[in-house]
């Protein structure tokens, strides 16, 4: 019989119900607090407007109207208003009238006159405001005094809030009545699912680990490059076991105030311990977590100082409490050594880069929402995108879709998946860069090179599509598609070199001269020599030997830290890089010179179509062998 799920956790400190008190207070009636502010401004309005208007209806008579009716004997009285000069008056059927008469020197005499022959009653006025006319511009100045202190007074009210809370943790908590993450939800990683298990079965039957005496680890780190869904599984561990999740990031425990983390740390586990049974998530823990007493200068003490109340923290309850701490991070190798030892982070999970199958299983999970085409495959873009993430993947699928909403299509075909890989692997094609013909001539023989080393060589990787369209950074590529590898054989690495070497190689062999094309090829190659030879064992004179590649993480750590080997030593391993890479283009330069005709035709293929695929490339290197004496002679611009 399966535990009793924990009842759901209690609302924080501070906050209530709707039907509670403070909603009680903060409505009246169903109605917002500030409705009935607006009930008494309406009001005062109307008060002060009725003394603008008048209680009866008048006639608007103009001033020659109004001495006409005077002439004719129909006016019977009139009041004049001393302020502003307007009449009002009665007529003898009884109707009322107003007028304006002038105001600096009043009526004139003469219409004095008429008024008294007609025998019109005449009365003077002169009215006073009313008394809430009268008070209104100081109730308006009182008003806004005390609203501004009023305002003053809850602003600071919500800065102290927020002061008394910024020890509080951010950690969100997803609880079981919302809709959980499972393992169904995680495409692939059946392995890292297995291992896990443990973590489910723990915090669904604590009774069988307590019977037997074991214990579940205390905490679980996820490892593994970006993208590869490490937040997901963790959040599926809870969806399994039907638990509270709090999720927190590392970052969320820093702040500008001094002490700050280490508060939020307690809060965290206090909430937790609340709940029962619960699994909090950290991630990107090595914000947090990194090496103290590290880099120049030491740490940041505020860092440490989270750091340690982290790791009391978790001494201070036991595995059988039902709380599991899981973390996750791309960056293992710079976490501190305490959060890795038993009875903290005691087990590590790697999730790795997805296998093929992995892969396919995402690409469905990514491709349920989308309308795919007949000759779409999904196998084969599984087989051909080796090295993505599950993250890589997701955004294979959606660019496919805008490029076949682009297209105007309504369905995803396979060339659009094309199209979307090539965007990813090799970044946007700049349409709007114009080469030369020299330029394109050299980049395309450049690219030529590349691609006929990866074609000849046995041990290379397929050659894909080969451009001299500007692309990303490049001015153009040569894409090759590795296969599922694991280890790299010596000779695999020897091939590698001289395909990198092919473009530079191919320059001299046209042209004699080099340009600065070959940058980023050099560069690689001289970092794939060097671990060949310092990390890998694989140079005579060296011998089984190997050292770390020297890239300290941390500031200042390698002036700390003890030479690896002699100065002697450094010689020799620069002298073995050096004849590596010379060994190498000697072997590019010689499988050119076999293939010279290859590389004619491959550049000429390049200069009048831009782009083409291995397919092509390996058609024409055979048609360069095999019919040599018939080629024409090549054409070329020259350089100088």
């Amino acid at each position: 019989m399966q535990p009793q799920s924990p009842p759901p956790p209690p609302p924080p400190p501070g906050r209530e119900s709707k039907g509670g008190a403070r909603g009680a207070s903060a409505r009246l009636g169903g109605l917002p607090r500030w409705s009935l502010w607006v009930l008494v401004g309406v009001l005062l309005l109307g008060f002060v407007l009725a003394g603008f208007f008048p209680s009866e209806p008048r006639e608007d008579l103009t001033y020659s109207e109004f001495r006409t009716a005077v002439l004719d004997g129909q006016v019977q009285d009139i009041e004049i208003d001393n302020n502003n000069g307007d009449i009002d008056g009665e007529l003898e059927d009884g109707t009322l009238f107003t007028t304006t008469g002038p105001v600096d020197g009043g009526i004139p005499d003469e219409d004095l006159r008429i008024l008294r022959d007609q025998g019109v009653e005449v009365s003077y006025v002169t009215p006073s405001p009313s008394f809430i006319a009268a008070i209104l511009p100081y109730i308006i100045v009182f008003g806004l005094f005390i609203g501004f202190f009023i305002w003053m007074q809850r602003r600071a009210q919500g800065q102290m809030s927020g002061v008394m809370n910024i020890g509080k943790s951010k950690a969100k908590p997803y609880d079981t009545e919302r809709p959980g993450t499972t393992f169904d939800d995680v495409a692939g990683y059946e392995g890292v699912k297995q291992e896990i298990t443990e973590v489910v079965d723990f915090l669904r039957h604590p009774e069988k680990f307590a019977e037997i005496g074991a214990r579940i680890p205390k905490g679980v780190l996820l490892v593994g490059p970006p993208g590869t869904g490490k937040t997901l599984i963790a959040r599926a561990v809870a969806g399994e076991a039907g638990v509270p999740f709090l999720s927190v990031t590392g970052s969320d425990f820093m702040e500008m105030f001094v002490g700050v983390g280490a508060s939020r740390v307690r809060d965290l586990f206090q909430t937790a311990k609340k709940m029962g049974k619960a699994i909090i998530f950290v991630d990107e823990i090595d914000s947090i977590g990194r090496k103290r007493g590290a880099g120049l200068g030491g740490g940041h003490d505020e860092r440490e100082q989270t750091l340690n109340q982290m790791l009391s923290e978790m001494d201070g309850f036991e595995a059988t409490e039902g709380i599991v701490m899981m973390a996750a991070t791309n960056r293992p190798d710079i976490l501190d050594p305490a959060l890795l030892r038993p009875g903290r982070f005691d087990r590590q999970v790697v999730v790795p880069l997805p296998e093929s199958e992995e892969r396919l299983a995402i690409l469905k999970v990514h491709c349920k929402s989308k309308r795919l085409a007949a000759d779409v495959d999904l196998n084969t873009v599984a087989k051909g995108t080796p090295g993505m993430s599950g993250a890589d993947l997701a955004n294979l699928v959606n660019e496919a879709a805008l490029y076949a909403v682009r297209a105007g299509d309504d369905e995803i075909h396979n060339r659009h998946f094309d199209m979307a890989r090539d965007r990813v692997l090799m970044g946007q094609r700049r349409e709007s860069m114009a080469l030369s013909d020299q330029e394109k001539e050299v980049i395309a023989y450049h690219e030529a090179g590349h691609a006929v080393c990866a074609a000849v060589l046995p041990h290379a990787d397929p050659v894909h599509k080969v451009t001299i369209l500007p692309t990303g950074m490049a001015l153009g590529v040569t894409q090759q598609l590795p296969e599922e590898r694991h280890i790299y054989r010596q000779d695999y690495i020897e091939d590698s070199l001289v395909v990198r070497m092919g473009g530079r190689i191919a320059e001299e062999v046209v042209y004699g001269v080099y340009s600065t094309g070959a940058n980023n090829d050099l560069t690689g190659a001289t970092d794939l020599a060097t671990k060949m030879v310092r990390e890998w064992g694989m140079s005579e004179r060296v011998g089984p030997q190997a050292w770390s590649g020297g890239n300290q993480v941390f500031l200042g750590e390698s002036m700390m830290a003890s030479k690896e080997y002699s100065d002697d030593t450094a010689r020799v391993i620069d002298e073995e890089v050096e004849r590596i890479l010379r060994e190498q283009q000697q072997r590019c330069r010689d499988t050119l010179h076999e293939n010279r005709n290859g590389l004619d035709l491959v550049a000429r293929a390049l200069l009048e179509r831009e782009t083409i695929d291995g397919a092509e490339v390996s058609r024409l290197i055979e048609l360069g062998r095999g019919t040599a004496e018939e080629l024409p002679e090549r054409e070329s611009v020259t350089t100088d």
